[in-house]
């Protein structure tokens, strides 16, 4: 979950009608990365530096020149880190997320350019001083110190190794140890490193989730797709009742998430 909900003041009734639950949770929009539907029906810890405050300060830096947000998602974070460098540009794919992060960020004067996640990135070598992402899908390191202007920076803080992996695994059975090492912060450290960038800070921390009902573990696996590949509730109908019944008997369904904030800098 890339934020975290208010406080739960407690769970949903839980004589609630299984088909209402995931009729409810079937039916909310997943565009942009608000999280607020979740409130008082999930809750997920945050990382303890506060990634956001720390985006507005390198933001705010008076070198940073021309700065740029990648896979902005709906633009909601960014909107939030202001005010921003003489030169501003974001990128996103997904066209809900796009027409969002278009109408939040263009009034702020961000450029918000539509492209494909992969490279090349539509951006000369050397535009930026400053490349930005929070929870991108994936990192192409190559891209990201290619747009560095020598002596520039990235920093991010990416979905870590094993995230919300009970709930992948309640759907899918056990995971392998390959996928276990996907977004292992020693791997991302080497990726990095032999793109010619050198790692400045990297923390993991690993964060508690709940989900209360299995509404909001629908709309959760409809919103972050990589939980469950190819998730759809007609796929998925006797797991989720299975889950159901579980959070009714024993309370919510307990998960935890993985957060890495990372700083690399590329070298003069």
């Amino acid at each position: 979950m890339p934020s975290t909900p208010p406080p739960v003041h407690g769970p949903l009734p839980r004589s609630a009608a299984f088909d209402a639950l995931v009729a409810e949770g079937g039916a909310v929009g997943t565009e942009g990365w608000d999280f607020s539907w979740f409130e008082g029906r999930a809750t997920e810890e945050r990382p303890s530096w506060g990634y956001q405050r720390l985006l507005t300060a390198r933001l705010a830096d008076p070198a940073v020149g021309a700065a740029l947000d990648l896979q902005t998602g709906g633009g909601e974070v960014l909107a939030g880190a202001g005010p921003y460098p003489p030169a501003m540009a974001a990128t996103e794919s997904w066209p809900p997320n796009l027409a969002r992060a278009t109408r939040l960020l263009r009034p702020r004067g961000v450029v918000v350019v539509a492209g494909p996640e992969e490279p090349p990135l539509p951006f000369a070598d050397g535009a930026f001083d400053l490349v930005t992402s929070r929870h991108p899908a994936t990192v192409w390191w190559t891209e990201i110190a290619r747009v560095l202007a020598p002596g520039g920076a990235y920093f991010a803080q990416h979905v870590g190794p094993e995230t919300v992996f009970e709930l992948s695994e309640f759907f899918l059975g056990p995971l392998g140890r390959e996928v276990r090492r996907l977004r292992h912060p020693e791997v991302e450290r080497d990726q990095a490193e032999r793109a010619g960038l050198e790692i400045a800070d990297q923390r993991t921390e690993r964060l508690r989730m709940e989900f209360h009902d299995v509404g909001a573990v629908v709309h959760f696996l409809r919103k972050v797709v990589w939980t469950v590949p190819g998730f759809t509730v007609e796929a998925y109908r006797d797991r989720l009742r299975a889950l159901h019944e579980r959070i009714t008997a024993e309370g919510p369904f307990v998960a935890h998430s993985t957060r890495t904030l990372v700083e690399a800098h590329r070298p003069f």
